[in-house]
């Protein structure tokens, strides 16, 4: 039995989702008149309550998007130095968009309003970049799954309102915050001027992530996802899993972030486990001792058919999703604790 942990994107569609994806009606997105694709913008931009959406081939897409609309060449972005917009999107903030970036230093990734407020750059300073957005992540890969409080996230807001600054949220595992939280997409899309989200991982679809915000910024956004060569025709097929995975497995969430406690306690009873993140998700982080590299640690746990990923120097990640069972769960305990 293979476990594989190395991200909650290698999850495959159940069959439930596959009827549902086989049997969609389907036209041309990029002529506008893929229904499936329409009742899956309409659906996520109602639950969200902003007025459009944009369906995407990935996250980094979306969230690229989203930099390219709300900035301008020579303005900068202001985020959190693990940023997953920063540290694995290819340079795209560089590349796409001729913006730079105001790296913060936030608790596990997660950056406040005093920090925001003091990155600016001076209104009027030549020599400085010219501040126009701040992108926040939540949950925070990098800092092993963690999640905003939402009272933080609308003192930020509050900061950009003063500023003139967007807000946008890279909420590719979003709803495994939600699921935690109690709070609603709703409350989300009241405060930020664009969201991205993933269906593609604990969601469990196949492929796909949303950008989320006003009709205005989305139709720039579909303009230049053509740019990108991000139109597609029968996309439909895809946005079906979509509209299941929103339909039906939210809630299922809360299931891997108890399977995710379980793996920590488990690697709590080795003793090259030096430390452990706290996992308030579906993401588990562990640091081996010194004298061990990560990806040498990696390579022993495939040996014994589990596989992970390295996170940093002695960081190793676990990620936890609906593919991951009970029984792999006991399998796994087996082979570690034997």
């Amino acid at each position: 039995m293979l476990i594989d942990l190395r991200s909650d994107t290698v999850t495959r569609p159940t069959k439930a989702m596959q009827e549902a994806m086989w049997s969609a009606p389907v036209g041309d997105d990029v002529m506008g008149d893929d229904p499936t694709v329409n009742a899956l913008q309409e659906k996520s931009a109602a639950l969200f309550g902003m007025e459009a959406a944009l369906f995407c081939a990935s996250g980094t897409m979306t969230n690229q998007l989203a930099i390219r609309v709300h900035t301008q060449p020579g303005s900068d972005v202001i985020c959190d130095k693990n940023s997953h917009i920063y540290l694995y999107e290819g340079g795209g903030i560089m590349l796409n968009s001729f913006s730079s970036v105001k790296l913060l230093d936030g608790d596990r990734g997660r950056i406040n309003a005093e920090q925001v407020a003091d990155a600016i750059s001076p209104e009027g300073d030549i020599h400085a970049t010219i501040s126009r957005m701040v992108s926040l992540e939540n949950t925070m890969n990098k800092g092993g799954g963690c999640y905003y409080d939402f009272e933080e996230i609308k003192a930020i807001r509050a900061v950009c309102d003063q500023n003139d600054l967007v807000l946008h949220l890279d909420g590719a595992r979003l709803f495994n915050a939600l699921v935690e939280t109690g709070e609603t997409p709703q409350q989300f899309g009241k405060v930020f001027d664009s969201i991205s989200i993933c269906l593609s991982k604990g969601l469990g679809c196949p492929v796909g992530s949303l950008l989320l915000g006003t009709k205005e910024m989305i139709t720039k956004a579909k303009r230049f996802r053509k740019v990108m060569g991000g139109g597609w025709r029968q996309a439909g097929f895809l946005a079906a899993a979509g509209i299941y995975a929103l339909d039906h497995q939210v809630d299922r969430l809360k299931e891997d972030h108890v399977g995710a406690r379980a793996i920590a306690e488990i690697f709590r009873q080795k003793p090259e486990v030096e430390d452990i993140y706290p996992v308030d998700t579906n993401i588990v982080i562990i640091r081996v001792a010194s004298h061990i590299s990560a990806p040498e640690y990696v390579r022993t746990l495939a040996e014994s058919g589990i596989q992970a990923v390295t996170f940093g120097k002695n960081l190793v990640r676990f990620v936890t999703h609906h593919d991951f069972s009970d029984d792999h769960l006991t399998e796994m305990r087996k082979r570690l604790l034997r």
